[in-house]
């Protein structure tokens, strides 16, 4: 049985165009994926698609963005481009099979845990020159990094659109030491959220700021790119290469707190240079936000950890014939659902207005059938779980429990 190419017939016989001489198989995979894609995960939350997902924390990082599928190729060599693998994340959360707190508004998270901008004063002096400089952020309690790392520097980061507007699906991104010119003018300033900053003056006056990029060394993840901060859409820009690239390629390290730049002006002969950042003392992380499609935990990380989180599958695209769709009992609200788009591209609202209670009747079974799942379980009460199984020494009804 191949539900797909049900499907297709399907489609043709509400559109009432039994051949590819009018509209092509290719056509109406296109519309049966857009529907699946786009329309039915903000129609409906299914329980089939509930799933959890899980990922390995990196030791230091705190930032993670929600996963991206691959460019798909449709029949016809359509490209569907990189879209998020899921409609978004909820609670409860897991780390290491510990549950901690979820947050979705930041004023909340950052009341626990506050971003303070560590203002480092003077860290560097000007040489009447660009550059290159090598500065050292001083770390503490040392300069060597510790394994775990358990201190160092928040990192800058990327979001997702920033990820898609790159052009590949690799995250954070990365590029080779001394080769990061088109990559940083790449990404919308809007998705850069830098966590390290270099300033000074020029000899007028102007302000001198240098930033890091979300960008890192291909082969070391603990070597950030540092840019020219810009002005929205595109104004982000690579610093000037001073001495050989592999020598300085305007990096910071993290970790050791060791910087390599080259300013994209002269700072005047010992002209303050100074340093603003975010230190961290890593751990066990015991709470995550979700926000901007971006996972941050605190405490930044000090090894690997397992995070498990709920989450709402966004379906991927449907490619060929002979691909089955992974539910069978959702082929008809599928065929219906690419029709109606159809027939409203076509402007045959006689036809769309005829099927389209057909359609809502199609939408309520398979809706009712995540309902039946969802009504398996027991509204929980205060008195659900039975007296003296609340934390601790304390019953659900928040009294103690007398023994």
């Amino acid at each position: 049985m191949n539900l797909l190419s049900d499907i297709i017939t399907y489609v043709r016989r509400i559109i009432k165009s039994p051949s590819n001489a009018v509209i092509s198989d290719n056509l109406i995979i296109d519309y049966i994926n857009r529907f699946w894609m786009i329309d039915v995960d903000a129609r409906v939350q299914l329980f089939d698609l509930k799933t959890t997902y899980q990922f390995q924390t990196q030791p230091g990082v705190d930032k993670y963005n929600m996963p991206l599928y691959n460019v798909q190729i449709e029949p016809g060599n359509q490209n569907i481009g990189l879209f998020p693998v899921y409609q978004g994340f909820l609670g409860p959360a897991y780390i290491n099979g510990i549950q901690v707190s979820f947050h979705t508004q930041k004023g909340d998270f950052y009341g626990l845990f506050p971003n303070v901008v560590q203002n480092l004063g003077v860290v560097a002096t000007g040489s009447n020159s660009a550059g290159p400089y090598t500065i050292q952020i001083p770390l503490f309690p040392g300069n060597q990094p510790q394994n775990p790392p358990f201190n160092g520097i928040l990192r800058g980061h990327i979001d997702i659109n920033g990820i898609v507007a790159t052009g590949n699906n690799v995250d954070p991104p990365v590029a080779p030491q001394g080769n990061i010119s088109g990559g940083i003018a790449s990404v919308p300033v809007t998705s850069v959220q830098s966590a390290f900053y270099l300033t000074s003056l020029d000899a007028d006056g102007n302000n001198v700021v240098v930033a890091d990029s979300g960008w890192f060394v291909d082969t070391n993840v603990n070597l950030g790119y540092l840019m020219q901060p810009g002005k929205a859409p595109f104004g982000n820009q690579f610093l000037p290469v001073g001495g050989p690239p592999a020598v300085n390629s305007n990096t910071i390290n993290y970790l050791t707190g060791e910087v390599n730049v080259t300013f994209p002006v002269t700072i005047p002969q010992d002209q303050n240079i100074s340093a603003q950042v975010f230190f961290f003392q890593t751990g066990l992380p015991r709470s995550i936000l979700y926000y901007n499609n971006t996972l941050t935990l605190r405490n930044p990380p000090d090894s690997q950890y397992l995070v498990q989180l709920e989450a709402y599958l966004a379906p991927a695209a449907f490619l060929n014939t002979n691909a089955a769709i992974p539910f069978g009992y959702m082929a008809e609200y599928i065929a219906r659902g690419a029709a109606r788009k159809i027939l409203s591209d076509t402007g045959d609202i006689e036809q769309f207005q005829f099927y389209e209670p057909l359609f809502r009747e199609q939408e309520l079974l398979v809706w009712k059938r995540s309902q039946r799942q969802w009504t398996a379980t027991r509204t929980e009460t205060i008195y659900s779980k039975g007296i003296g199984s609340g934390i601790g020494v304390y019953t659900n009804i928040g009294g103690p429990f007398n023994t």
